[in-house]
């Protein structure tokens, strides 16, 4: 009988192929659960084996899972994806196999819920109140005073957040997210938004895994109104009074919101009067961060979820001390994608380790002020963070785009 592993949909930038790959080096026969396989091109080119159903609807996943496990040895289920990681959550605990606990999960994904809980236990974290009309965000963004953020309660990628320097910007967005009733997945949208006080600072992200701190990673952004992830560093270059501080407050977390299983993936700003909250997921991070943290420790945080999710003990002792970055790929303008210049030079740059492009000339580049900007990234990996920060800057720079 084969060992079987089922992933509820999955994560659209490369994680999701990830997972699937090394499903199938630790001898599982990956089965991705979806209602779209056209998202997906990776399913094609890796032959990977697809159920069509609505994964929106919690009772068809866990009764196609079911199925499976009637055929097959099926020893895990779980989600790439940001916004099934909730539902693979509840249909892993009502068959019996290992995952994160439910409540926590669902608690965590709520963006309000989540800063509650975080206050309640005395962690740091923007002051924030929700808006369920454009009235009360407006109201609420003079209460805690501009600049302000304005952002949905459940999301990913930083979609639809974005900063307000007053109450007509506030009025725009609020009404923008508001007035939406799914997101870019189809999955129905809460009629409540956050609004939230600016927290000043570098950010940095942190990866844990089952209680445990793996590491800290540089986060860098594109200009404001939005917070577009442009770049990482890991490990970041702190000060050892900044790293406790920062790991203090991830622990602190992690118990408030109870997130003891697996990954968890918390994004922090370090301000003047200690380490503020932005969010905590209870997933992987995204963002190519696990390539980095592979690259620069040995510890594959893909392949040690995949050992979780399947009942397995996950080992993530760092075997190397190296440094890695990324720095994104993102047009000027949108248009067409007309040509790219520069990719074999990138790729010449030393300690350059991959220069990949997300979208082919002739396909249609966007601005929309979030994660799918981007169209592709260079990643480096060196002896020190000085040395990876300027090698995958020196090849981001030889890449140039024309868009009309």
């Amino acid at each position: 009988m084969n060992d079987s592993i089922i992933f509820i949909e999955s994560n659209t930038s490369g994680t999701g192929r990830l997972f699937a790959r090394a499903a199938r080096e630790q001898g599982l026969r990956p089965i991705l659960i979806t209602d779209d396989p056209s998202r997906y091109k990776y399913v094609t080119e890796d032959a990977i084996d697809v159920l069509l159903r609505e994964t929106r609807n919690e009772e068809a996943v866990l009764e196609e899972c079911r199925r499976v496990a009637a055929s097959e040895h099926l020893v895990g289920v779980t989600s790439s994806s940001e916004y099934y990681v909730e539902i693979a959550a509840r249909v892993a605990s009502r068959l019996g196999v290992q995952g994160p606990r439910p409540e926590a999960v669902r608690a965590c994904r709520d963006k309000q819920k989540q800063r509650v809980l975080l206050r309640a236990a005395g962690c740091g974290v923007p002051r924030f109140s929700k808006a369920t009309s454009v009235k009360e965000a407006v109201t609420a963004s003079v209460g805690i005073g501009f600049p302000v953020v304005v952002k949905p309660v459940s999301g990913s990628g930083s979609v639809g957040v974005k900063l307000c320097a007053n109450s007509d910007e506030v009025a725009r967005h609020a009404k923008d997210l508001l007035r939406q009733r799914r997101n870019e997945r189809g999955v129905a949208l809460s009629r409540r938004i956050l609004v939230e006080s600016v927290a000043e600072g570098p950010e940095y992200l942190v990866e844990a895994f089952s209680n445990s701190i793996i590491g800290i990673t540089k986060k860098y952004l594109g200009p404001p109104p939005h917070f577009v992830e442009v770049g990482h560093d890991y490990p970041a270059a702190v000060s050892d009074s900044a790293r406790t501080a920062i790991e203090e407050a991830t622990l602190s977390a992690l118990d408030a919101l109870k997130l003891f299983w697996g990954p968890v993936h918390i994004e922090l700003r370090l301000s003047e009067d200690g380490p503020k909250i932005i969010e905590v997921n209870p997933r992987l991070a995204g963002g190519y961060i696990p390539e980095l943290v592979r690259l620069a420790s040995g510890i594959d945080l893909i392949s040690q979820t995949i050992r979780a999710v399947t009942g397995g003990q996950p080992k993530i002792e760092a075997q190397m001390n190296r440094h890695a970055s990324i720095s994104f790929i993102l047009p000027q303008q949108e248009g067409t994608l007309v040509s790219v210049e520069g990719i074999d030079k990138a790729r010449q740059v030393a300690d350059v380790v991959e220069v990949r492009l997300y979208q082919e000339v002739g396909s249609r580049v966007f601005l929309r002020g979030d994660f799918r900007d981007r169209v592709g990234h260079v990643i480096s990996c060196s002896e020190t963070d000085q040395a990876a920060r300027y090698s995958v800057q020196t090849a981001r720079k030889a890449i140039k785009l024309s868009v009309h």
